[in-house]
């Protein structure tokens, strides 16, 4: 597996890494994090459409040698000891369950699954392979959400009693890797055909931005569990997905929104829309604004209740990226803690699950177990 290159005097271990399905464009990001990595080497790319991955080729030197469009030749013949998964969301059970059988260690893009029931499918099929898996949300390396959660912990605003969540962005059509735009009107017409948009692909804003923003409350909620879900989506005629959700949890200790929404009036890695994009968290003793993207965070305290601007931390490896992250986990044999924890994805992805179904019912439902 992992091949062994000599360092000067200190032999190390050079992780092999395959790309399989570029559904998210999301695997540009995770294959340059790959390529960035000096103890990691990109092996193999696959997908069903050779024409999504040119530009990565391109990018990361990639020989026509290591791209296929046969997925099992791709691990056969390149042996990976770690695995992108990047399908629609719709298929993410699928593909762990059958990457399982390869006993890899498995990177799955954003949100977890399309449903509770897809998400234990995963958890049961990494359980039996013996190997890792974790969930990726970007936000999670963002200095001021992680800051935030540094502040949480150390007790500054004392216990979490109210998180606020608003994200999105112009929408999925609007950008490909490394967050390059694309015409709107171009965006426009894909609608029509884009995986995005298709419900039973899990499409829609929902399933597309409330993973990150339950996830990351679970985690600023100390992995607490709300009681109830009740969600509200827009119903934009000619559309089978929601562009925009709201959804309220009630906890023990009181109430928490999660808003996504695709169509806010700027990207946030460009210019931070109104409302802007992150999240205000309100303990018994104060309060943080994290926003995506921005190089300062707001508090709030008992002793400074005017507030003042605090500079986020400076992320350090290995936890600047989930690459980065999970080589560490494997070097050490350590256990994924934090958003990236499947089985704290699991606890969000009830509140998810919850809010599909409340929105669908348009009532108020106890979270499911």
């Amino acid at each position: 597996m992992g091949s062994v290159v000599q360092a000067g005097q200190q032999a190390f271990r050079k992780w092999r890494v395959a790309g399989i399905n570029f559904d998210h464009m999301h695997m540009g990001d995770l294959l340059r994090q790959v390529h960035e990595h000096p103890a990691a080497e990109i092996v193999g790319i696959a997908d069903l459409q050779p024409e999504r991955m040119v530009a990565a080729a391109a990018n990361f030197g990639i020989p026509a040698d290591r791209q296929f469009t046969d997925l099992r030749e791709c691990i056969q013949v390149t042996q990976p000891d770690i695995v992108l998964l990047c399908p629609k969301t719709g298929e993410h059970a699928d593909y762990v369950e059958w990457v399982s059988e390869f006993a890899v260690n498995v990177l799955v893009e954003k949100p977890m699954a399309a449903t509770l029931a897809d998400a234990d499918r995963m958890l049961r099929a990494m359980e039996q392979s013996g190997k890792t898996m974790v969930i990726n949300w970007p936000l999670a390396w963002y200095p001021p959400h992680v800051t935030a959660h540094r502040l949480v912990t150390e007790g500054a605003i004392g216990k979490v009693i109210e998180v606020h969540y608003y994200d999105g962005n112009q929408g999925p059509l609007r950008h490909i890797a490394d967050k390059v735009e694309v015409d709107g009107a171009e965006a426009a017409r894909l609608k029509s055909s884009a995986w995005w948009y298709q419900k039973a692909a899990g499409g829609g804003s929902l399933q597309d931005y409330l993973g990150y923003g339950v996830t990351l409350g679970t985690w600023y909620h100390g992995g607490e569990a709300p009681i109830e879900v009740t969600c509200i989506v827009d119903e934009t005629p000619g559309l089978e997905v929601d562009e925009h959700s709201i959804t309220v949890a009630r906890y023990a200790q009181g109430l928490s929104k999660y808003e996504t929404r695709w169509g806010t009036f700027t990207n946030p890695w460009t210019l931070q829309p109104q409302p802007k994009c992150g999240f205000v968290i309100v303990g018994d003793r104060g309060t943080i604004a994290s926003y995506d993207y921005e190089q300062t965070i707001r508090v709030q305290t008992q002793d400074s209740p005017e507030g003042y601007e605090l500079p986020v931390d400076t992320l350090q490896a290995p936890h600047q990226n989930p690459i980065q992250y999970l080589i560490h986990l494997l070097e050490t044999g350590s256990k994924p803690v934090g958003p990236l924890d499947p089985h704290l994805c699991r606890t969000a992805q009830r509140i998810v699950e919850t809010a599909v179904r409340s929105a669908a019912e348009k009532r108020t439902l106890p979270l499911v177990p």
